[in-house]
């Protein structure tokens, strides 16, 4: 996605451009590659429609209220064939057909426009999303089992392999979903890797970062517009420029955010807190959630619009237990890393038959206790028999503060004695499985009155 485009003196507007506007680097092969790899499923919101969500491969359809249309909207202002969509290189072409209402694109009237993939636009009272699809995608699966520093076997991985090599030498903003642990991180690194951009990949936290500083964070701030801030501040947008951000845990970002963010997406355009002027940026995006964004967006908590303006692309990264045949090869580097030899057969097989709540982050936690230990650690109890344990300790009567502590200074008790014990009291082995700095852990030690 290249923020801050511009186009025939019209409202700014984020876009796919098509090969001119990729600052040369970009064929019409490649883009027409993409858009035969990539269809589009037109949704509309705010009003009934004959279709939930309508696909358009290739060709034209109209939409009205009329019963000719291709997509019927169910809207008294909507024309009978209001709106005409086709699929052009460089996105979706939007032309109104002499509508009574008009057709609208950021508060703006439009009588033909190219879109990209991910935009959106009004007509009468409805909302029309225009989302990208990879059901028309055609060709063999990827062949090989790494890609991007990824690894994967499997049939599964190997079809995520494909949707990113088809995704190559593009800018398209992508949403990757999965569970913890899955590698998410990677995928946004050969999304990187793979489009071409010059400048620099800069991820983002979205839930690590205090409430009160996200936008700070995100755009920046100028001298005194915060508490202690003596001095201008430039935001992830501005340290990105040119080339990838990456929003982790998307989902956790604050609703009143949201606008602010979705402003930047759809005209490319950054204001720091504090200032009244704004300055263009150029930004691909790849945003990451463990949560089901559409569940989030209909109970309330996710923007409707923000939502598809992130998810152009959908990439979902499969977890662990389903595809274990993946496991020898991930187990494999992560054992290289920590300077073991190569793994033995029956350990593999024990590996393979673990659950993997935690993904590829738990077990490679596994493989480095194993290099230290030279015994696999126990596999952790179902989460079901921690939550009824935790469950029992809450006292509601108790502040929630107090509570909290006394319940993490009990798990930090009995995590590091059981630490200690299965290194034989080896402290410097202790630290380095625990993956803290070893001064750290004697302070602990000492705070709790642990003996090696």
């Amino acid at each position: 996605m290249s923020l801050g485009a511009r186009r025939n003196n019209q409202a700014p507007f984020v876009t796919c451009p098509p090969a001119a506007d990729f600052d040369g680097h970009f064929t019409e092969t490649v883009v027409e590659r993409l858009r035969l790899a990539l269809g589009v499923r037109v949704t509309v919101i705010g009003a009934k429609a004959s279709h939930a969500s309508f696909p358009l491969a290739a060709g034209s359809c109209v939409l009205g209220s009329g019963p000719d249309a291709d997509l019927v909207i169910a809207d008294r202002s909507v024309s009978r064939s209001h709106v005409e969509l086709s699929v052009v290189n460089g996105g979706i072409s939007v032309r109104d057909l002499g509508s009574r209402n008009g057709t609208y694109y950021l508060g703006n009237k439009l009588e033909r426009m190219t879109l990209p993939r991910g935009a959106s636009f009004r007509i009468g009272g409805a909302t029309v999303f225009l989302e990208a699809s990879e059901e028309q995608s055609a060709g063999a699966v990827f062949e090989g089992t790494e890609l991007g520093g990824m690894l994967g076997a499997s049939l599964k991985m190997r079809r995520l392999f494909t949707v990113l090599k088809r995704l190559d030498a593009t800018r398209v903003p992508v949403l990757v979903t999965g569970e913890s642990g899955v590698g998410k991180e990677l995928v946004a690194r050969a999304l990187h890797a793979g489009s071409g951009v010059t400048g620099p990949l800069v991820s983002f936290d979205c839930g690590s970062i205090a409430r009160e500083r996200v936008m700070s964070e995100l755009f920046g701030h100028e001298p005194g517009a915060l508490t202690g801030a003596a001095e201008a501040q430039r935001g992830v947008f501005d340290a990105a420029e040119g080339g990838t951000l990456f929003l982790d845990e998307i989902g956790e970002l604050p609703l009143e955010v949201q606008p602010a963010l979705l402003r930047v997406l759809e005209c490319g355009e950054v204001r720091r807190v504090g200032s009244d002027r704004t300055t263009t940026v150029n930004v691909r995006i790849v945003a990451a959630t463990h949560r089901d964004l559409a569940k989030e967006v209909r109970e309330g908590r996710f923007r409707e619009d923000l939502y598809y303006r992130l998810a152009v692309i959908k990439l979902e990264v499969p977890p662990l237990r389903e595809r274990t045949e993946d496991i020898p090869l991930l187990a494999a580097r992560f054992a290289a890393a920590t300077g073991a030899g190569p793994l033995p057969a029956d350990l593999v097989e024990k590996l393979k038959e673990r659950e993997w709540p935690g993904n590829a982050r738990e077990l490679r936690n596994v493989i480095q206790a194993w290099a230290v230990l030279g015994t696999l650690p126990a596999a952790p109890k179902a989460l079901g028999s921690i939550d009824a344990s935790l469950a029992s300790l809450v006292d509601v009567a108790r502040p929630y503060a107090d509570l909290k502590d006394d319940v993490l200074e009990r798990f930090q008790r009995v995590y590091l004695t059981e630490l200690l014990t299965s290194v034989k009291g080896n402290q410097t082995a202790a630290a380095k499985l625990a993956g803290m700095d070893r001064t750290y852990l004697g302070r602990l030690l000492v705070r709790l009155g642990i003996h090696a």
